[in-house]
């Protein structure tokens, strides 16, 4: 079982549905030293996270007497991570508004569900599959972008080849930052060496980049900032 942290009051999380993306939800709450209680109507997920979460309950979410029943006072903030029963989601989420949780984060599968669970009373609305289309499009719209990650709407860290342009030069001299507005959080260098068998093989190393590295060719680098000032940097290669 996760351990308690002692001293300051812990944060208490009920998750309700324990498919991939709410056993993940547990884990890293748990990991972080909250305390996490799981809820499922099946008992296979139960068992899967009984080891790692505070406590775990078989209950079905949508009954209104079995919310009744549980074990939810005190709890901080609950997640809805229900997937695939939209009506079981809906249902979960206003009755856990009806009895005083503070915070309800819900899972939503396309907007309509979005906004119902909105209707009915969760503070904040998670859709994965809008969020991973954002994520599909800005990495698509950064020209040569090889992978980004939104930090916000806005702003991203993203990697990208070095273009030719830049090979053999300073970041002192290209002063990335200032041109561009963006900042480079590491270099990405890739090596050609040999391993204990005399086979060529390719090393990869990460370099926390000074003003005084010169870039050479097959660098990837990591930048954080705007979206449209990536997609500016990368539009000179």
């Amino acid at each position: 079982m996760a351990r308690e942290r002692r001293g300051s009051r812990q944060k208490t999380f009920a998750v309700f549905g324990l498919g991939s993306f709410g056993a993940e939800v547990c884990r890293v709450l748990a990991e972080k030293g909250a305390r996490v209680l799981a809820f499922d109507h099946h008992p296979e997920p139960l068992e899967k996270i009984r080891e790692t979460v505070k406590q775990v309950s078989l209950l079905d979410s949508a009954d209104e007497d079995a919310i009744l029943a549980a074990p939810l006072d005190g709890v901080d903030v609950a997640i809805v991570a229900i997937g695939g029963d939209i009506e079981a989601s809906i249902l979960t989420t206003a009755l856990l508004k009806n009895i005083g949780v503070p915070y309800i984060v819900a899972r939503a599968s396309s907007d309509i569900h979005q906004r119902v669970l909105r209707m009915v009373g969760a503070t904040e609305v998670i859709n994965l599959e809008i969020e991973e289309g954002r994520r599909v499009a800005s990495r698509l719209l950064t020209t040569e972008a090889m992978d980004t990650i939104p930090v916000t709407d806005d702003y991203s860290i993203v990697e990208f080849p070095v273009p030719e342009t830049m090979v053999g030069m300073s970041l002192e001299k290209l002063d990335i930052r200032k041109r561009y507005r963006v900042n480079v959080i590491a270099i990405e260098r890739f090596e050609s060496a040999f391993d204990a068998e005399g086979n060529p093989a390719r090393e990869e190393r990460v370099i926390l980049p000074d003003k005084d590295d010169i870039l050479v060719h097959g660098d990837v680098l990591i930048v954080v900032g705007r979206n449209s000032d990536i997609e500016a940097l990368a539009e000179v290669s």
